[in-house]
């Protein structure tokens, strides 16, 4: 008889997965590097709503998908039972090599940064950051010497983490419990200290920076590549429905978990922006480089700075660690099943855990540390996981005619008006996305085209899966 997971997760335990799979580190980064590709506080909100309501419809979208296959492996299951094994594949793959990656270097990043707080992260000159490089043909350079310091402390914390998840997986819930504490601390500094400090200008809302230019098509360029911030720190909201089958009455808490915890986060994060520009004007903002610990500490002092940054090195600290934990057993899914080397699916005889695949997910980290700035590697895991919410919203319209009779105890509603707006939208986002990329890559003001890397290295996957489709045919003759 085939085993079934516990389903144990009730409605306000999914709303605490929504939220803390999507509250991690971009609001204590983010806003700053949008508030310098906008100039307007007023369209710096409008940039959290309208992430967060393209966020909402696709959650529209994967709660019918989730109630229709409540299983657990969300995205994957989805896109298998759509498109076949093929797409599904290239998901994991982009998973385990943009997505899952590049955000825990993402992550890390922070962590070191708000760590620079308390000790000095020497960088080369400018010159020597420059001279050593790696050219990609049509893509763009890498500089590992960038930011050197800042680069160095970040592979040091994952390379530990990586050592601490191969020896044992006994800690994760305490540092996620750990981790959630510090964050809400933060948090509630950030938005009541702030906001309720009386030191800030409420002109701030008001004011563009000088800097701003009102043309609609800089306007509009600008807005989409600021939304690139906003989904990269929404991201994960999906993650829900990777825990289908374990949860209570999945067929109505799935959508109801996505909306609360969603509407949460809207929230919070507009409340903590509006924190940020109450105390920063927007331009001050946009050159930011710890746009929190900058804010708190203009207002409260340098000690409570340096406790909202401990708070935030803390809480990062623990993203990583449950990160790299549980995005391990992607590879380590991949390898057992037979679509990755099997090696990558061999649980560590001594410790009992999933040992190669941590390692995997390490290094992978590590080298995309290398690889770019907390921005590009932000930028990078958003676009490629919005290229594949972008076939959710399609892949929903054609089982719609081709399972039309299917059970579907949560259906979109305004059918199929919500899936071909999320369609488009998501498609002008990516090619937007590009043409931003390379319009930035060409007048230097960036040093390489991201979102082509990212295809690319999605890309890579498709020998891969050739091979290992051919090998599992050789060994079943």
């Amino acid at each position: 008889m085939t085993q079934q997971l516990k389903k144990s997760i009730g409605l306000w335990s999914a709303v605490s997965i929504v939220m803390g799979s999507v509250i991690g580190s971009g609001i204590f980064m983010r806003p700053a590097s949008m508030a310098q590709r906008l100039g307007s506080p007023k369209l710096l909100l409008l940039v959290w709503l309208v992430a967060g309501a393209a966020s909402l419809l696709g959650a529209m979208i994967y709660s019918e998908l989730g109630t229709m296959f409540p299983e657990t492996g969300g995205p994957y299951i989805y896109l298998q039972k759509i498109y076949g094994n093929f797409v599904a594949y290239l998901y994991g793959w982009s998973a385990m090599a943009v997505i899952n990656t590049a955000s825990l270097a993402a992550i890390t990043i922070v962590c070191a940064q708000y760590a620079g707080f308390f000790i000095h992260l020497p960088r080369f000159p400018r010159a020597t950051e420059l001279s050593v490089h790696l050219h990609i043909p049509y893509i763009g350079e890498i500089y590992p010497l960038e930011d050197f310091g800042v680069k160095v402390l970040t592979s040091l914390i994952l390379a530990l983490l990586t050592v601490i998840n191969y020896l044992s997986v006994r800690f994760g819930n305490a540092v996620q419990l750990v981790a959630t504490i510090m964050k809400t601390l933060a948090l509630v500094l950030l938005i009541g200290g702030l906001l309720f400090s009386g030191q800030g200008h409420v002109a701030n809302f008001f004011t563009n920076s000088p800097d701003f230019k009102p043309s609609f098509w800089l306007v509009l360029t600008g807005f989409m590549a600021a939304t690139s911030g906003a989904f990269s720190s929404y991201d994960g909201w999906y993650n829900i429905n990777m825990v289908a089958g374990e949860l209570e009455d999945p067929r109505r808490n799935i959508s109801r978990s996505l909306f609360i915890g969603l509407g949460a986060c809207m929230a919070i994060y507009i409340l903590v922006t509006l924190a940020y520009n109450y105390i920063l004007p927007i331009g001050v903002m946009a050159h930011s480089t710890l746009v929190a610990a900058d804010a708190v500490q203009q207002v409260l002092g340098t000690a409570a700075a340096g406790l909202v940054s401990l708070l935030i090195v803390v809480s990062t600290f623990g993203a990583t660690h449950v990160n790299l934990l549980t995005n391990a057993r992607v590879t380590f899914a991949m390898g057992e099943d037979g679509s990755f080397f099997p090696w990558a699916g061999k649980v560590q005889p001594r410790f009992g855990t999933p040992g190669n695949a941590v390692i995997i997910m390490g290094v992978w980290s590590i080298l995309f540390v290398f690889s770019g700035s907390f921005d590009v590697l932000a930028d990078m895991f958003a676009f490629m996981s919005w290229v594949f919410h972008g076939l959710m919203a399609i892949g929903l319209m054609i089982l719609r005619r081709r399972m039309p009779d299917a059970p579907r105890p949560y259906r979109v509603r305004l059918y199929p008006w919500i899936p071909l707006l999320f369609a488009a939208f998501t498609l002008f986002y990516l090619v937007t996305t590009i043409y931003n990329d390379v319009v930035a890559y060409r007048s230097g003001q960036a040093p390489m085209i991201d979102s082509v890397l990212a295809l690319v290295l999605t890309a890579t996957g498709i020998p891969f899966y050739l091979y290992f489709q051919r090998k599992t045919r050789t060994d079943a003759t």
